[in-house]
């Protein structure tokens, strides 16, 4: 009988306990989907376990896919995932969950209650990266999500790059009676509420991950994450 490699989720990290659950509540979700294959959650920064402490943890000889939870594949995924798994050689690293039309599938849900209305500017909030691979990984997002709506989407940054969110919601509110945030972000934590501070009163989505269920959209995307890193062909 075969032994199906390990799913080993490793998200970004946050000190926030509602983002905390919030993530925890996807993997929870996998893992239910995916009776007979270990599932666990580690993180890349700021929670413990660590990459090395939750290899560690899975028996060793149990081959493992580490999906990781982040929307874009900057410095994390490029160097960070690679260097802390260095230890065993039986790890396969899946792409990171973005760009997919599943997380734009998610971000219509998220913007639904906001009730976007045909002359509202729309602005996408994203974390922003030294890596400029990860900012285009979100510019995609964004042109997706364009094409999907039929209208206009200018990206705002949090970080590491411009524009910040501050300066797209202006700037998108110059020539539109009113403007609305999606948040592309995984969960609440430090960029949600930066995201929310710098709209200044601008309506705000949800993050992708709160304290509901999670998306089936995120939870399919995982799975096929990891079916494709263990060389099954995705449902």
């Amino acid at each position: 009988m075969t032994t199906a490699p390990a799913l080993l989720a490793i998200s970004h990290g946050t000190s926030s306990p509602a983002g905390q659950a919030a993530v925890a509540a996807l993997v929870d979700a996998v893992a239910q989907r995916l009776p007979g294959v270990t599932v666990r959650l580690g993180h890349v920064d700021v929670q413990q376990p660590d990459v090395a402490a939750s290899l560690d943890a899975i028996p060793a000889g149990l081959p493992v896919v580490i999906v990781p939870l982040l929307l874009s594949a900057g410095y994390h995924v490029r160097v960070d995932l690679i260097e802390q798994s260095a230890g065993r050689d039986d790890v396969v690293i899946a792409p990171a969950l973005g760009p997919d039309p599943r997380l734009v599938d998610a971000l219509l849900a998220r913007l639904e209650p906001l009730g976007l209305g045909p002359k509202d500017a729309l602005v996408l909030a994203v974390a922003g990266s030294t890596d400029d691979r990860a900012n285009e990984d979100c510019r995609e997002i964004a042109r997706m999500l364009s094409a999907r709506l039929e209208r206009d989407v200018t990206v705002g940054f949090l970080a590491a790059v411009d524009p910040r969110v501050d300066v797209a919601v202006a700037q998108a509110g110059v020539h539109a009676p009113r403007v609305v945030v999606a948040d592309y972000l995984l969960a609440p934590g430090y960029f949600h509420d930066l995201a929310v501070r710098l709209a200044g009163g601008t309506a705000v989505a949800d993050p992708l991950l709160d304290d509901r269920e999670p998306p089936a959209a995120l939870v399919e995307l995982v799975i096929d994450r990891y079916l494709a890193g263990r060389g099954v062909a995705p449902v």
